[in-house]
């Protein structure tokens, strides 16, 4: 599934990206105004240009629209956003519905701008991680991110209602300054790229990773073709002496040996 008209945007929703300069305002500079659910998901699908019915799908598998969520990993609010990728999102308050819910709509965007519209792939970004998509080729092997997948697209296609809800929220006065996205002076995806990159060189060199993987591989199909000879002897072993048994007991070789005590 693909959704068109998706908004430029940049980054990952990796957790431990490293900072970036040059926020500009964030979510956090508003005026309070009364504001429902709906209005909320309306003026966030409006903004970053996403399908209303994906982020109220998203928000009902997140959290079941419940503001005050927090997963065991401490992932936060409606759409469970981790502290540092709200952070990077420019949301301060992952507890307030409207900033949550932008800040969600964002990542989102940005995944499916990444992924030219696959649904499929963002949202397995949005529950593994862009780092984890890109090592598998496509959904990640894992049984929570392929049932996420599952989960929110149904939940897309036959349609959720967000609960009756109404909250103080703090809306901006500067709208326009609220999406300046282009004042970053790195990206979130290059941020995320430089964060585990930091990590692997801190173990050891990609070279020496390939050099690794090349090795595993190798004494791998080295184990499995040590097993199948074996198997292969034993299999030979076995018809041998089923052999030997059978001629020894033919009434034929009796004869001649005159007989067997």
């Amino acid at each position: 599934m693909k959704v068109d008209a998706i908004q430029s945007t940049d980054g990952t929703r990796a957790q431990g990206t490293t900072s970036v300069a040059g926020k500009g305002e964030d979510f956090s500079s508003y005026l309070q105004t009364p504001t429902s659910l709906e209005d909320i998901f309306e003026e966030a699908a409006q903004t970053y240009h996403v399908p209303k019915s994906l982020i109220k799908a998203i928000a009902k598998t997140e959290s079941d629209f419940n503001p005050n969520a927090t997963s065991k990993a401490g992932a936060q609010g409606i759409m469970q956003l981790m502290p540092a990728t709200a952070r990077e999102l420019g949301v301060e308050d992952s507890y307030d519905p409207y900033q949550n819910i932008m800040g969600g709509t964002k990542y989102i965007s940005q995944m499916l701008e990444k992924y030219d519209g696959d649904v499929t792939l963002a949202l397995a970004a949005y529950n593994a991680g862009s780092n984890n998509v890109a090592k598998y080729g496509g959904v990640p092997p894992f049984k929570e991110t392929q049932n996420y997948v599952v989960k929110v697209t149904k939940y897309m296609q036959e349609g959720v209602e967000a609960p009756n809800a109404t909250y103080a929220v703090e809306k901006s006065n500067h709208t326009d300054s609220i999406h300046a996205d282009n004042i970053r002076a790195a990206s979130l995806e290059e941020a995320e790229d430089n964060f585990y990159q930091d990590i692997l060189d801190q173990i050891f060199s990609y070279e020496e990773y390939l050099r690794f993987i090349d090795l595993y591989t190798k004494l791998q199909e080295a184990q499995q073709e040590k097993e199948k000879e074996e198997q292969e002897q034993q299999k030979e072993k076995s018809e041998a002496y089923y052999n030997y048994q059978a001629i020894r007991y033919s009434p034929a070789v009796m004869n001649l040996l005159g007989g067997i005590d």
